[in-house]
């Protein structure tokens, strides 16, 4: 396991002496203490689904890319539970190891894995690094009871909202479609201004799908945008920026947990949806993703850098970034 990180904990000793004289010490500290991880199981997973999602935009160069990464579903009793996949895989490589061993050690990797300090293996790296550019945030169903909760990232800050579970007004279609071996039918929705165009199959009991993309009467299986905006006409044809696609979906009983930490700002969809558009928006933001850190961040914020960006409270931000194409325009 490659372990590309400065180690926070071994400087903080090292220049403790001199804490007297750096005035910045104790802010960096506390930044530390505040950026730890704390994770709760709030149900368990009866069905877990992994989705390819793409995002077509372009590089700081103009250039078109698409960006990709690999998005978890775990489907409970209770809630469900949207997020990257790594972190869903690394959950289950802790949960094991520690059945197996139940060692000091493993849970002290775990802590450090979660709070930003070990990047983890060769593999794992370039899967913070595509998170980073594809803006996708932890989802909760259901949870609590009849609200959807939404855990995300503006670096340094971690943003969560809660609020009231809405119906999504799906139009349901007698189209059919065979997607990873189901029979699946086609149905429509406006969802925060962007229309999308989902593929559903009925033979999976459960009204889940990735993201917020959940309501219909059996698995979300496929789900991409159409070229609708606000103020449009309807029928102008898919488009594809966003597109989630499944690859697997298995019977497995695993936690799902709710995680917070004593930096999550608490606020709402409307505000955080306005923010994350003004600030990954910005012109600026392809070339300079932090151009709208006034302040020095190592003076507000847990960072672990490396070659191609760094980690900003346990969130990954690379040295430039690709154009923001938001999954919510309003």
């Amino acid at each position: 396991m490659k372990k590309i990180l400065v180690t926070m904990m071994a400087l903080a000793l090292t220049i403790g002496a001199q804490a007297q004289q750096d005035d910045g010490l104790d802010a960096m500290l506390a930044a530390m203490v505040a950026a730890k991880i704390h994770q709760d199981s709030i149900d368990t997973s009866s069905l877990v689904a992994v989705y390819d999602y793409e995002c077509q935009t372009q590089d700081a160069d103009g250039k078109a890319v698409t960006d990709k990464m690999k998005v978890c579903l775990q489907v409970g009793q209770h809630c469900t539970r949207s997020y990257p996949y790594r972190k869903y895989r690394k959950e289950r490589e802790w949960a094991e190891g520690e059945e197996r061993a139940g060692t000091d050690f493993l849970r002290l990797k775990k802590r450090e894995y979660m709070e930003g300090y070990d990047f983890g293996s060769d593999e794992e790296l370039p899967m913070f690094r595509a998170e980073s550019f594809c803006f996708m945030p932890q989802v909760w169903t259901d949870y609590p009871e009849g609200k959807v909760t939404v855990r995300d990232a503006i670096p340094p800050t971690i943003y969560e909202t809660q609020e009231e579970r809405k119906p999504i007004n799906w139009e349901l279609s007698d189209d059919t479609l065979t997607v990873a071996g189901f029979l699946c039918k086609l149905a429509t929705c406006q969802l925060h201004g962007r229309k999308w165009t989902a593929l559903y199959s009925e033979d999976i009991p459960t009204s889940a799908g990735p993201w917020k993309l959940c309501g219909l009467p059996g698995l979300v299986l496929k789900a991409e945008t159409e070229r609708l905006r606000v103020g449009e006409q309807e029928g102008s044809g898919i488009d594809g920026i966003h597109r989630f696609t499944l690859t697997s979906l298995e019977r497995i009983a695993a936690p799902i947990y709710y995680e917070t930490n004593a930096i999550t700002s608490k606020t709402t969809e409307e505000k955080l949806i306005k923010n994350r558009i003004k600030t990954f928006g910005n012109r600026l933001y392809p070339n300079n993703p932090t151009y709208y850190v006034t302040d020095n961040l190592s003076r507000i914020a847990d960072i672990v850098s490396d070659t191609e960006g760094m980690m900003v409270n346990g969130i990954y931000v690379n040295n430039k970034a690709h154009v923001y194409q938001p999954l919510e325009l309003e």
